[in-house]
Parts: structure tokens; C-alpha cells; sequence
């Protein structure tokens, strides 16, 4: 069975995510930017009109020179928020109990783009990324880098399997690999969706140790300067 007649992936919960973290990268404190502060918003916006004009409601339409767009917008997202992490540390390290609650404001907003960025990076690398997983039979597809559930609920009971891959032509999508990016910040490990290859297991790896950099050493390094 054949996917030709897919829609297409919506383009909106994608979006709301990159916009997010240009939002949230623009509203850090000053200590924590790369330079001035619209320079890597404006930056990042540039890089995604293009995605956004290609494909502004469905994912239907991609070319190479879309995909590299697309691949630098996440990796410009994450080293911005890398930069920010590893500055933000330094603040708490070295900064007075004034700017405790700045401070530790900024850790959430770092927080949140992270589960943004490996999400957008889950969601773009796996099985060819968001064109080619509706727009191709699963026969055509790349190897898998996340086994869903929907994988392999086929032989479960009728209203679980009805939801599974092999009988409704399912495919992973946006809010799929954010779950998975969420359950792996918070859980520092898969859940429910389990790593493949070698480049889903060492993204899942540098989210896990970056997780609890921000939620143990950073969080709690926030809530005693506030003290």
C-alpha cells in the first residue's frame, strides 16, 4: 500500500515550534546571546520563510536545496540555545542572588527550546523526514531511526490495531516526536518509542545529558540564589 493519496503532514504544529524558540531566544537575557539580539532571530526567520512559502499548510512539496534549508534552521536553533546553555551556566556560577530569578527564568526558556530543537531534529531525519513519510510507500522509505508503538501494534486487539501502521497507513508526525522529545528531557531515556541507528541513539544521548545539566545542575543552582 502506497501513500500517493496522503494530504500531507500540516505544517502548523512544526511551525508554532520554530517560532517558538526564535521567540524564546529572543526574549534571554543579554549575558546569554550570541551578539545582538535580533541578529540570530533575524537569521532563523530567514531560513524559514522559504520552508514556510514551499509548504505553508501541508508537507508536499521537497527538494534538496529545501532539505538543507530546513537541516540548518534546526542546527542554527541549536547552537544558539548550546551557546545559551553553556553562558547560563557560567551566570549561575558567577553572578550575585540578585539575578537568581532571571536567571533561573532563563534556564525554562532553554529548557523549552531544547525539547523544540531534537524534536525538529527527530522529526527531520527520521525515515527521510516529513515529505517522504507521507508522500511514499513504506516500501520506499529509509531505514527507520524510532520504532512508534503504531510500528508493531498490528496483531494487538481490533481498537488498538486499528491505529497501527499496517492497517491504517499511520506515520510519525511532528507531535509524535515531540512527545518523544519531552518523555527523553524529562525521563533522561526513551519511553514508549525506541532509537534505532547510531544518529537517533547519540541525538537521544546529547538530549538526556543536556536535560539534566539544565534540571539538576542549572535549576538547582537557580533555586539556591534565590534563597
Amino acid at each position: 500500500m502506497t501513500a500517493r493519496h496522503h494530504p500531507g503532514e500540516s505544517r502548523l504544529p512544526a511551525a508554532i515550534a520554530v517560532l517558538l524558540a526564535i521567540c524564546l531566544y529572543f526574549l534571554l537575557p543579554s549575558a546569554l546571546l550570541i551578539g545582538p539580539r535580533v541578529v540570530v532571530p533575524i537569521l532563523e526567520v530567514v531560513l524559514f520563510l522559504p520552508l514556510l512559502l514551499a509548504n505553508p499548510k501541508r508537507m508536499t512539496k521537497e527538494t534538496r536545496e529545501l532539505r538543507l534549508l530546513s537541516i540548518g534552521l534546526i542546527l542554527l536553533i541549536a547552537v544558539g540555545n548550546a551557546v545559551a546553555l553553556v553562558l547560563l551556566v557560567d551566570q549561575l556560577v558567577s553572578n550575585e542572588t540578585s539575578k537568581g530569578a532571571q536567571l533561573l527564568v532563563a534556564a525554562g526558556q532553554v529548557w523549552v527550546t531544547n525539547m523544540i530543537v531534537f524534536a525538529l531534529a527527530f522529526w527531520e531525519f527520521d525515515r527521510g523526514g516529513p515529505v517522504a513519510r507521507t508522500q511514499s510507500a513504506h516500501s520506499d522509505l529509509p531505514p527507520a531511526d524510532f520504532r512508534f508503538p503504531q510500528d508493531e501494534d498490528s496483531d494487538a486487539i481490533a481498537e488498538v490495531a486499528a491505529r497501527s501502521s499496517a492497517r491504517s497507513e499511520w506515520r510519525p508526525a511532528f507531535i509524535d516526536y515531540l512527545y518523544v522529545s519531552i518523555t527523553n528531557s524529562s525521563a533522561f531515556s526513551p519511553t514508549d518509542t525506541m532509537p534505532l541507528s547510531h544518529r537517533a541513539k547519540m541525538l537521544m544521548a546529547t538530549q538526556s545529558v543536556s536535560a539534566i545539566m539544565l534540571m539538576v545542575i542549572v535549576i538547582a543552582r537557580g533555586v539556591s540564589l534565590l534563597g
